[in-house]
């Protein structure tokens, strides 16, 4: 048994804008309310989405890595026990070009039923990917990331 959340979004950008947005910190900080992700983005190696203020929100490691189609990640939220507890998950980002779009998956998955954390990324994940999709095709990443807060 399992939880899972998947999201399905088409962009008007390009395959690699697409993926630079996604890996590179100074395209999350604007769309995911100033936070940022680490990594050296090569199989094996970890992975972390920090807070402004600088505490780790999650972290993990690179799975899978192929640039700009595919990217999974051990996923285990690091700054709610109730979610930390639950132990690890996996994000898998998978992205298809669609003429001039490009059609975002993302499926967010944890081998228990119930999973807490699945239920909370699913208002997350929505929020950040509204974001990033408004960020690319308008040049403004939207301000929506209400009950995602730092604290």
């Amino acid at each position: 048994m399992s939880s899972r959340f998947v999201y399905v979004t088409y962009i008007k950008t390009t395959p690699q804008k697409l993926w630079e947005a996604l890996l590179r910190p100074e395209f999350t900080r604007a769309y995911w309310k100033g936070m940022v992700q680490e990594s050296e983005w090569k199989k094996g190696a970890t992975w972390r989405l920090v807070f402004p203020d600088g505490r780790v929100a999650d972290a993990g490691e690179v799975v899978e890595i192929d640039p700009p189609h595919r990217l999974v990640l051990a996923w285990r939220n690091e700054w709610k026990p109730e979610f930390k507890d639950e132990g690890f998950s996996r994000a898998t980002l998978t992205l298809e070009p669609k003429g001039e779009t490009v059609k975002l998956t993302v499926t967010h998955e944890m081998e228990r039923d119930g999973a807490k954390l699945i239920d909370a990324l699913g208002q997350g994940w929505p929020q950040i990917l509204s974001s990033l999709k408004s960020l690319l095709e308008t040049g403004a990443a939207l301000d929506v990331m209400e009950g995602a807060k730092s604290g």
